[in-house]
């Protein structure tokens, strides 16, 4: 086997192998990573893309991963909110195998791009991408995104459409406008809150809002990727564009863009899938009418031009993940039409 990709699987796999039991050895102190995820490995070499977004330089960090046999064709995968790029290795493994060059962008605001002080929109990110994929020299891409990458791609594929081929919207969030039940909350508020949040916290708002089905070993990279920013001087500035993300998710819907989508769409849902951002501040009465995204996903789906929506039983909003299987067969056949 070509001993780069070798490497690059095995870097893969390190990101979800079990935490080894603290009565093995003692580890050596680690210091906390900054404020690009430095000391935070990913599963491919990173490149940095310069910007300027709103009149402030920034880097976009992306991998761009080619495959052994290439087909001719390539995809983008759009990340979500609360999850490094990194956590698409599997994903990005099948789509090489099946000759695809997968490009794997971190937004700017998330991972190991910068985190600007100014606030988040769909529009800037979107040119972002764009951006990155003129300066790899790609004409057209097929996108599969998931959660907050969801609103992202739809935002692509309508701004973009001579740019996209197939638009796979794995989980979406933003299938509904979420100002219709959650009220404003105000930016300062949110960095209180999200300031007191500790990592078993976090961990527990992820298996109640996502429906994990992942060992917990497996999550624990995601954590980690979060809360060792803490101890960091950045921090603060972290934590902002982190907030700021949420604003932009409640400030910039785009469900009712959605049925406009002209290019050939699939929706793979999970089943016990009922994310919805912001649920716990919308009035008690409001909440059960939130997060029936599979649901959602269909009814969208009737009316569009040209889509369907999968739903995959016994899986949540990490759909690629807790269904790796049916995931990605439904993924493949849908790139190949």
């Amino acid at each position: 086997m070509n001993p780069v990709l070798v490497s690059a699987l095995s870097a893969a796999t390190l990101l979800f192998l079990p935490c080894i039991s603290a009565h093995a050895a003692d580890p050596a102190p680690r210091g906390p990573y900054g404020i690009g995820l430095e000391g935070f490995a990913y599963p491919y070499p990173v490149g940095l893309l310069p910007l300027n977004n709103d009149g402030e330089q920034v880097r976009m960090a992306y991998m761009d991963v080619s495959p052994a046999q290439p087909n001719g064709r390539t995809v983008v995968l759009l990340h979500g909110r609360n999850f490094p790029s990194s956590y698409w290795a599997p994903v990005i493994r099948t789509l090489n195998t099946a000759g695809y060059r997968v490009v794997v962008p971190d937004q700017i605001g998330f991972g190991k791009s910068s985190k600007p002080a100014s606030d988040l929109h769909f529009d800037t990110l979107a040119r972002n991408t764009i951006a990155l994929l003129d300066h790899l020299q790609v004409a057209k891409a097929d996108i599969v995104a998931h959660s907050l990458g969801g609103m992202l791609g739809v935002r692509i594929a309508r701004a973009y459409p001579d740019r996209v081929g197939h638009l796979l919207l794995a989980a979406p969030i933003g299938l509904e406008d979420y100002r219709l039940y959650v009220p404003p909350t105000p930016t300062e508020k949110i960095l209180e809150n999200e300031d007191k949040l500790t990592a078993d916290g976090y961990r527990k708002q992820l298996e109640t809002n996502y429906s994990l089905k992942l060992p917990p070993e497996q999550v624990t990279p995601f954590i980690d990727a979060r809360f060792n920013i803490k101890g960091g001087s950045e921090y603060p500035r972290w934590l902002r564009a982190f907030v700021n993300s949420a604003q932009m998710i409640y400030r910039e819907p785009v469900v009712h863009e959605i049925p406009l989508v002209s290019q050939p769409t699939l929706f793979i849902m999970g089943a016990d899938d009922h994310n919805a951002p912001g649920k716990p501040n919308a009035p008690e009465a409001l909440r059960p009418k939130m997060g029936q995204n599979a649901e959602l996903a269909k009814a969208l789906a009737a009316k569009m031009p040209d889509a369907s929506a999968e739903v995959i039983p016994n899986a949540g909003h990490l759909v690629f993940l807790d269904e790796p299987l049916r995931f990605n067969e439904l993924m493949l056949g849908f790139l190949a039409k």
